[in-house]
């Protein structure tokens, strides 16, 4: 599959990358989101693997990346910086296919609609994470729309979301991974996600406990205060229909923030490229116009 390791210098920190496929082939950068690291990957790559040049990276504070101690150096500005400094060196001066998932989606829409990387994102897949700009326009827009159920909406959202909140007490979560949540990581991946064979890595710790600094340095910021973001590549969202956290209704009135967008369902819970690898290969081959070999 000719897998390459790479480091990646971001600023002050390094962060972690791998290769696969043939380099001549279109490139497709993949980002993974909370509490994963590049390996939630694995499964498409082994689909895609011959009809891109797959890039994918450790965000930082995940797998074997930098963790910055602060909470101000996972601001969605670094994190926008983290994916200019990996194409600049891994793709530099082409343009590529960019997929998400989860927070990895989120902090992608930053540079998907705003900055240097603009002009060279070819199609975007967005796969169970908005936006915050998005849905802080979306909270208020709602939360007004006392006949149309607006309000109803935000709080089914809201308990969803539980654990946003969660994430914004010190100190707790942290506590939770360092007691042994990473041990029991595998067991609720299975149950609750359909993940059949998860298994324990070392690395789950760490993910877990620096990646709440994403949550933190964000998304209060963001909803209280959010600006207006708009995609100028085409945009797919990839909506996992058993999601339990990200509801679709959040997706609502997407099409005003970008020129072209595609919503796609697939039967999935929320970890869609653990559990539905073929299904979230065929999106992102087929949105971007890549022939499978």
């Amino acid at each position: 599959m000719n897998r390459v390791n790479h480091r990646v210098r971001s600023g002050k920190i390094t962060l972690h990358a791998v290769t696969d496929g043939n380099p001549e082939n279109e490139p497709l950068v993949l980002v993974h989101g909370y509490p994963d690291n590049l390996h939630v990957w694995d499964r498409v790559v082994a689909e895609l693997a011959r009809d891109f040049y797959l890039v994918r990276y450790d965000v930082r504070g995940a797998g074997l990346s930098d963790k910055p101690r602060w909470t101000r150096d996972y601001r969605l500005s670094d994190l926008a910086g983290d994916l200019e400094a990996v194409v600049d060196q891994l793709l530099p001066e082409r343009a590529f296919h960019l997929a998400a998932h989860d927070w990895g989606s989120i902090q992608s829409w930053e540079s998907v609609a705003a900055g240097p990387l603009q002009g060279r994102i070819l199609s975007y897949s967005s796969i169970s994470g908005p936006c915050l700009d998005h849905v802080g326009y979306w909270l208020r827009e709602q939360a007004t729309d006392l006949r149309g159920g607006g309000t109803a909406r935000v709080f089914r959202q809201l308990a969803s979301s539980w654990y946003v909140f969660l994430f914004q007490v010190p100190v707790l979560p942290e506590t939770l991974w360092r007691l042994g949540l990473d041990r029991l990581w595998p067991g609720i991946l299975k149950r609750y996600e359909g993940v059949a064979d998860a298994r324990f890595s070392e690395l789950q710790k760490g993910d877990g406990r620096f990646g709440v600094k994403l949550y933190r340095a964000n998304f209060l910021p963001r909803l209280l205060r959010p600006a207006a973001r708009y995609a100028q590549c085409p945009v797919q969202l990839i909506i996992p229909k058993g999601d339990n956290y990200v509801g679709a209704q959040l997706f609502d009135g997407q099409a005003r923030w970008t020129g072209k967008l595609t919503r796609r369902e697939v039967d999935a819970p929320h970890w869609a490229p653990l559990t539905a690898p073929g299904l979230v290969a065929d999106a992102i081959r087929e949105f971007a116009g890549v022939r499978g070999a």
